[in-house]
């Protein structure tokens, strides 16, 4: 196949051009830009600099022409046809580059397009092969295309192995065939298997194959449904994994399966802790919306805290490309009759509302078809309402649903599958469907302020940045700058209230009244403190609400760090909009990916019969007592880790990792468990250790495996996590491949795990 590096355009990257880095009206900076050798590493200094350089590789689109709020806001200086934006995978931020000429431009995008192109279509064997390349490159210190053993015990600190110096040597010579007492990099790769043979997967091979060589069909067949539960299909499944994953021609002839083809299975999708099939979309869409659980974001313009953080049209696209169905928009009167978007009396910057609502259209349903509510928080005056009202229709013309489906009055709520490619609006109205007029309807017009007051949360904080947030927000509230809270009473546009159908915002009056008077498209907004508290005072008429009934939850007004709530402790009552700040890393936006990775991350989840039916008893403090209750008892035995990716770039430095696992799920099944810690090894540590688990209610629970770097003296330091629903665990052996805080892929990091789910005796 033809080289990617014969590519013209991508010649012209791997010779390197002086692009000018963007970041503001005032900061433009020429900085040299090149791909390195191995087609895929984006390298790039300043031009005074020393010799600090940066790399990068995560990049996952390129934007032509002014795409991003920085460039157009330059668009006078810098015409289109130069200017380009990379998009990168995760949280990490754009980057806005200008080249000299159209023709420079157009080589950089066509490339970097194809660079992504080649990235994303590797098999597995490339990319390990692509990854050792990158560590031959980075030890080669004297860059003479040979590794001497120096060069080698340095490349072995770099991979996070610890390893005695005769161990080391005797690889080394092992490796060495032409005796030069250096490796040249096929040599280096034969050192890199021998470094990485897997004992453990040799082992599981040794148990079932016959002669030690090879699998034959019933070998694997037997293997498949003994230890991987495959059950009916294991003869099928067999002949279709040596078909797709055994390298050598002789073995697949033969319908057999090397102890190569054995480990590129195991580490492969179907090998995987997370069952394929539930990765795709395979749910019933045609139910109420109120039967699913809908991935949903908060202050949605944000892209860091909510006092002085930047408002940014990429937060919205960020989140929209995260598969999230339910963004936040505060608006606010503009001062030319514009209104505008962000967190009011604060000091974070603002965006226009028209900017937001085109984005949305844009964006919307690349992730997913499935409907997008957009959930306002409306803070305008009555032009600056109607203005809004017009950008509404005018920028998403039929995209709004802005009538009713069949135009009668619902008893239930229209499905995911009917309001696909739809947006609804989420605000306050007038009135409903086929409801008399009232005119003069005055009212608290934003959902979070009503309950801004009653939120007497402390921020849990170890921050010392959040810290001074905290002081500056009191600082503020005594000045008399009211941050949330001013009430004001304000008169809805008739035109903007129109545009609302089955998301109408209504102030919550108990449970009771809810079951004798209301709608199934009037919705309220909880604050966190007061859904837990509704929560644990009323779990099950919540649960029964939510069959019917929508209901939106947000972090306490006093998270002005944009930290997180537990979000499982809503989805554990049936709650479907469970607000989370997507800009802020860490377990609660773990757990959001876990639940949402499910069913083609579509950002929709069915929830379990139980909390479809209107007359369900469930309630999450009582498992017990829920019709066909089977606890299971879930073991894991964890084997082994591969490849963890170093914590501390410090030259000596190696990890001292431990596996945890964490159940999430109702109150009786939280737990966790953790393995004991390995000294000195992030490259192969073996374990062997079993966790064990009882779990109550199955269909709620998350499993989220953790790896940390153990400190005596401090707290542990993050590696890795991997969480997904306990319903899309495949038993038996399985790779778990690691994801960073940031909850992007990194390879070739993994736990060996083997995994039994039985019913409790």
């Amino acid at each position: 196949s033809a080289r990617i590096q014969d590519d013209p355009d991508v010649r012209v990257m791997m010779a390197g051009s002086t692009l000018r880095k963007v970041k503001s009206k005032s900061w433009k900076k020429p900085r040299h830009f090149r791909l390195l050798e191995d087609g895929l590493t984006f390298w790039y200094k300043s031009r005074w600099a020393g010799r600090s350089h940066s790399t990068f590789t995560e990049v996952e689109a390129v934007r032509e022409g002014h795409q991003s709020e920085v460039l157009l806001s330059l668009a006078e200086e810098f015409p289109a046809d130069v200017c380009f934006t990379l998009v990168f995978r995760g949280r990490q931020g754009n980057l806005d580059l200008v080249a000299e000429s159209p023709e420079e431009a157009k080589a950089w995008i066509q490339g970097v397009r194809k660079v992504i192109h080649k990235a994303q279509t590797m098999d597995a064997k490339e990319r390990l092969d692509q990854w050792v390349w990158d560590w031959f490159q980075k030890a080669d210190k004297n860059k003479d295309g040979k590794m001497n053993f120096k060069e080698v015990r340095t490349l072995l600190k770099m991979m996070n192995v610890e390893m005695n110096e005769e161990h080391a040597l005797r690889l080394f010579t092992m490796a060495d065939k032409s005796e030069s007492g250096s490796l040249e990099i096929e040599q280096f790769v034969h050192f890199y298997k021998i470094l990485t043979q897997r004992d453990e997967v040799w082992k599981v091979f040794q148990d079932y194959s016959g002669d030690g060589e090879k699998l034959l069909l019933d070998e694997l067949e037997s293997f498949l449904s003994i230890e991987q539960q495959e059950g009916e299909q294991s003869s099928r499944r067999a002949q279709e994994l040596i078909d797709r994953y055994e390298p050598s021609e002789t073995a697949k002839k033969q319908s057999a399966m090397s102890l190569d083809g054995f480990q590129i299975y195991l580490c492969s999708r179907e090998g995987s802790v997370f069952n394929p099939e539930h990765r795709e979309l395979h749910q019933d869409m045609n139910q109420p919306l109120s039967h699913y659980f809908i991935s949903s974001s908060h202050n949605t313009y944000l892209l860091e805290d909510q006092l002085r953080g930047q408002s940014s049209l990429e937060a919205y696209i960020q989140a929209l490309k995260r598969g999230c169905r339910c963004v936040e928009v505060d608006c606010w009167d503009g001062s030319d009759g514009e209104p505008v978007v962000y967190h009011g009396h604060t000091l974070t910057s603002k965006i226009l509302f028209r900017d937001v609502i085109s984005t949305l259209k844009e964006y919307a349903f690349k992730a997913s078809d499935f409907p997008v509510i957009l959930s306002l928080e409306n803070h305008c005056c009555l032009e600056q309402q109607t203005v809004m009202a017009q950008h509404l229709s005018q920028i998403l013309g039929d995209v709004l649903l802005t009538s009713l489906l069949d135009g009668q009055v619902p008893q239930q709520l229209p499905s995911p599958q009917e309001l696909r490619g739809k947006v609804l609006l989420k605000a306050k109205k007038i009135n409903g469907p086929g409801d008399c007029v009232d005119e003069t309807l005055m009212d608290e017009v934003s959902d979070e302020e009503e309950t801004a007051n009653d939120d007497a949360e402390s921020l849990p904080t170890e921050d010392p940045s959040a810290e001074c947030l905290k002081v500056l927000y009191i600082h503020l509230m005594l000045c008399g700058v009211c941050v949330e809270s001013h009430k004001s009473k304000c008169k809805l546009s008739r035109e903007l209230s129109d545009l609302v159908v089955y998301c109408k915002s209504v102030h919550f009056q108990g449970f009771e009244h809810a079951r004798s008077q209301a709608k199934c498209y009037e919705m309220s907004s909880f604050s966190e403190s007061k859904a837990k508290k509704l929560a644990k005072d009323a779990g099950t008429d919540f649960v029964q609400y939510n069959t019917r009934q929508l209901t939106r939850i947000y972090p306490g007004g006093r998270r002005t760090d944009s930290s997180n709530y537990n979000p499982q402790e809503m989805w554990n009552v049936g709650c479907q909009i469970v607000a989370l700040n997507f800009q802020t890393a860490g377990l609660e936006m773990d757990l959001n990916d876990g639940l949402f990775g499910q069913n083609g991350c579509c950002g929709y989840v069915l929830k379990p019969d139980f909390m479809r039916d209107a007359n369900t008893q469930f309630g999450p403090e009582k498992p017990k007592e829920l019709r066909g209750y089977k606890p299971l008892r879930l073991s894991i035995q964890v084997i082994s880790g591969q490849q963890l990716p170093k914590v501390n770039q410090k030259e000596g430095s190696i990890v001292d990792p431990l596996v945890r696992v964490e159940i999430y799920g109702v109150p009786q099944d939280q737990a966790k468990e953790e393995t004991s810690h390995i000294n000195n090894n992030g490259f192969n540590p073996v374990w062997n250790e079993t966790l064990n688990f009882v779990i109550h209610a199955p269909d709620l629970a998350l499993v989220r495996f953790e790896v940390e770097d153990y400190d005596k003296a401090s707290r542990n330091d993050f590696i890795g996590q991997f969480t997904l629903p306990f319903t899309c665990i495949q038993a038996g052996y399985r790779h778990i491949h690691l994801l960073s805080k940031d909850g992007t892929a990194i390879p070739p990091s993994s736990l060996f795990v083997n995994i039994s789910i039985s019913e409790l005796e």
